[in-house]
C-alpha cells in the first residue's frame, strides 16, 4: 500500500498491471506452426496466453495472452522470432486481409495502464522487431505517428501483393526499420488501441452475398457518397469453406457505440431483404464480460423478459446471437475477465466463507466490522430476492408475478452491491493503515502524514455510511415482500429484516470509531447526525417489516 500524490494506492494494484496483446499471424493450418508460436508466448515469463483462434480459410491465427507491458512486448518478440522461421508469405494464401507473417500485433490496456502506456509498448515492440528480423513495421491506432496511418485498413491497402512497390515511396516509409521487401516477411503492422471485438455473422448465402451487406452496415459503406449505417465498424463478407457459410465478419471498434446486438440485428435485417438465412453468429478471440451485458440488457427489454443472474444473462446472449453455431462457446474460455482473474489479487468477495471467516478472524485489522456488516447487509439483501424466487413462477401464487418481478429485482441489484463494499471497506481502512506508516522526520513529512491519515479516516467513514444508506432504501419493497411473499418463506423475510438492521449498526458504529479522529468539525458534525438518523430509520423500519410479519398467518 502506498499513496500517489495524495491518493491511496493498494499494492495489489500497483503489481497488477496488464496488457493484453492480439497478434495475428498469417498461419491457420499448419498444427505444427501455430503450437509453435504458442509455445512461444506461453513460455514468457509473466504472461499468460488466454487463446488461440486459428482458421483455415482465413489462413490465420490470432493469439490473445495478457501480462505486465514488460512481459508482453517480450512474448510478442519471442512468438515473432518463432514465426520468422516457420511462415513463408510468398506462399500465403487465405480469406483475410494481410500485409505480412506477423500481420498486425496491437497492444490494449486491461487493468491499471493507459493507451499511453500502450502506445510505448507499441513503440518498444515495433523498434525491437525491425532491430532484430530487420523488417519493415509500421504504427497505427493510437500509436500512429500519421493521420494516413491511424486506421488499420488504411495501412494495409494493397496487403502483402503490393507491398514492395508500395516500400518505394516515401509516404509509405515505414516507421521502424528498413524500407525493403522481405518476400518471406512481408510487414508488420503495430499499435495501441481500444479492446476490438472479432464478430462475424453466419449467413447460407454466397460470399458475394454477404460482402454486398457488409459494404451496406460498415462505417466506410461503399465510398464517400454512400456511407454505411454502422459507426466504428469495419466488415467485409467472405466464405468459410469449413463450415460451409459465408461470413459478414466485422471489427467492432467501440463496442460501447455499435453493441454486438446491433451488428447482428443489422445484419439479419439485410439478410431477410434479400431472402437468406442467419444461422447464428461467432466470436474470434475473447471479449469484455460488458459487451455480453450490454445485449442481455437490450434483449431484456425488448422482449420483457425477467432474467437477473450474469449466468443467465450470458446465456441467453449466447442463444439470441447463436454465438455458439460453430462450435461451442465456454464463457470461462471467451470473457477476459474471468480468464484474467488472479488468486493473488482475489477480493475477499471471491474467498470461500471458511476462509473470508478465517481472514476476519486472523491478527489484521482489516477485514474488520465494516466489511462484516457489508457481507452481512448482501445476505439480507440475497434472503430477500429469495422469498421472491420462491414466490414467483408457483402455481398458487401466479397472482403476484408481476409483483414479485417488482419486487426482486431491487434486493437482487442490492445484493451485488453491497458485496463489492466489503473489500471497499477493507482498502479504505487499509488506506488509513497506509498513512500511519508514512515518514514523520520532517515538518513536511509531519504535514502530508497527517493529510493522508485524516483523508484515509474520510475514505473509512464514507463507506459505511453509504452501506447504511443503500441499505435503507430496501425497507418499502421488504415490507411489501413480507405482506405478499410465499408464507413459508416467513421466516427468511424476517432474518433479512434483522441483517438489514445489523448491517446499519453495523455501519453506524465503524462511522462513530473513526470520526473521533477526524479533525474537520464540520464533516464530524454533519456525519454523526446524518450516521444517527440512518440508524434510527433503520430501527423504525425493521420493526415495521417484522410486525407485518407477525400479522401474516
Amino acid at each position: 500500500m502506498r499513496f500517489e500524490r495524495g491518493v491511496c494506492v493498494a499494492q495489489s494494484d500497483i503489481m497488477a498491471q496488464l496488457v493484453e496483446c492480439v497478434p495475428n499471424f498469417s498461419e491457420g493450418r499448419s498444427r505444427e506452426v501455430i503450437d509453435a508460436i504458442s509455445a512461444a508466448i506461453s513460455s514468457t515469463s509473466g504472461c499468460s496466453l488466454l487463446d488461440v483462434d486459428p482458421g483455415a480459410s482465413t489462413n490465420r491465427t490470432v493469439y490473445t495472452f495478457v501480462g505486465s507491458p514488460e512481459a508482453v512486448v517480450e512474448a510478442a518478440l519471442s512468438a515473432a522470432r518463432q514465426a520468422f522461421s516457420l511462415i513463408d508469405m510468398s506462399r500465403h494464401s487465405g480469406e483475410h486481409p494481410r500485409t505480412g507473417a506477423l500481420d498486425v500485433c496491437p497492444f490494449i490496456p486491461v487493468q491499471n495502464v493507459t493507451m499511453d502506456d500502450c502506445v510505448h509498448c507499441a513503440n518498444v515492440f515495433g523498434q525491437k522487431l525491425a532491430e532484430m528480423l530487420h523488417v519493415p513495421v509500421f504504427l497505427y491506432g493510437e500509436a500512429a505517428r500519421r493521420e494516413t496511418r491511424r486506421s488499420l485498413p488504411a495501412v494495409r491497402a494493397g496487403e502483402y501483393e503490393a507491398l514492395a512497390e508500395k516500400l518505394t515511396r516515401d509516404e509509405w516509409a515505414p516507421d521502424f526499420g528498413p524500407a525493403d521487401f522481405v518476400p518471406s516477411w512481408g510487414a508488420t503492422v503495430t499499435g495501441a488501441r481500444r479492446f476490438l471485438i472479432a464478430y462475424n455473422v453466419n449467413l447460407i448465402a454466397t460470399k458475394e452475398q454477404a460482402h454486398r451487406i457488409a459494404l451496406d452496415i460498415r462505417e466506410q459503406g461503399r465510398g464517400k457518397d454512400q456511407p454505411g449505417r454502422l459507426r466504428k465498424l469495419q466488415a467485409m463478407g467472405w466464405y468459410l469453406d469449413e463450415a460451409h457459410v459465408a461470413q459478414v465478419s466485422t471489427n467492432i471498434l467501440d463496442y460501447e457505440l455499435t453493441p454486438l446486438h446491433s451488428v447482428f440485428q443489422e445484419v439479419c435485417s439485410d439478410a431477410e431483404a434479400l431472402k437468406l438465412p442467419v444461422v447464428g453468429s461467432q466470436i474470434v478471440g475473447l471479449l469484455p464480460l460488458k459487451t455480453l451485458l450490454d445485449s442481455a440488457h437490450f434483449f431484456i427489454q425488448r422482449d420483457g423478459l425477467f432474467v437477473l443472474e450474469e449466468e443467465h444473462k450470458v446465456r441467453l446472449v449466447i442463444s439470441k446471437l447463436g454465438l455458439d453455431s460453430l462450435g461451442p462457446f465456454n464463457p470461462k474460455e471467451r470473457i477476459i475477465e474471468y480468464m484474467v482473474r488472479s488468486e493473488v489479487d482475489a477480493p475477499l468477495t471471491s474467498l470461500s466463507l471458511q476462509q473470508f471467516v478465517q481472514k476476519v478472524a486472523a491478527r489484521t485489522p482489516a477485514p474488520g466490522g465494516g466489511s462484516v456488516s457489508a457481507a452481512v447487509a448482501a445476505l439480507g439483501a440475497a434472503l430477500a430476492a429469495m422469498v421472491g424466487q420462491m414466490t414467483y413462477g408457483k402455481r398458487q401464487f401466479q397472482n403476484m408475478d408481476a409483483v414479485m418481478r417488482r419486487l426482486i429485482p431491487p434486493f437482487h441489484q442490492a445484493s451485488n452491491e453491497l458485496l463489492l463494499m466489503v473489500d471497499h471497506d477493507a482498502t479504505a481502512f487499509n488506506c488509513y493503515m497506509a498513512a500511519l506508516k508514512m515518514p514523520k522526520t520532517t515538518k513536511e513529512e509531519i504535514q502530508r502524514r497527517h493529510a493522508a491519515m485524516q483523508d484515509g479516516l474520510q475514505r473509512a467513514v464514507s463507506v459505511p455510511l453509504a452501506l447504511a444508506e443503500r441499505v435503507n432504501v430496501l425497507w418499502t419493497p421488504l415490507k411489501e415482500m413480507v405482506v405478499y411473499g410465499n408464507i413459508a418463506c416467513k421466516s427468511d423475510a424476517q432474518v433479512a429484516a434483522k441483517a438489514l438492521e445489523a448491517a446499519v449498526f453495523g455501519a453506524y458504529y465503524n462511522v462513530m470509531i473513526n470520526l473521533r479522529d477526524i479533525t474537520d468539525e464540520t464533516f464530524t458534525a454533519a456525519t454523526h447526525q446524518r450516521a444517527s438518523a440512518l440508524l434510527q430509520e433503520a430501527k423504525d423500519a425493521a420493526a415495521a417489516v417484522l410486525h407485518a410479519a407477525a400479522d401474516r398467518k
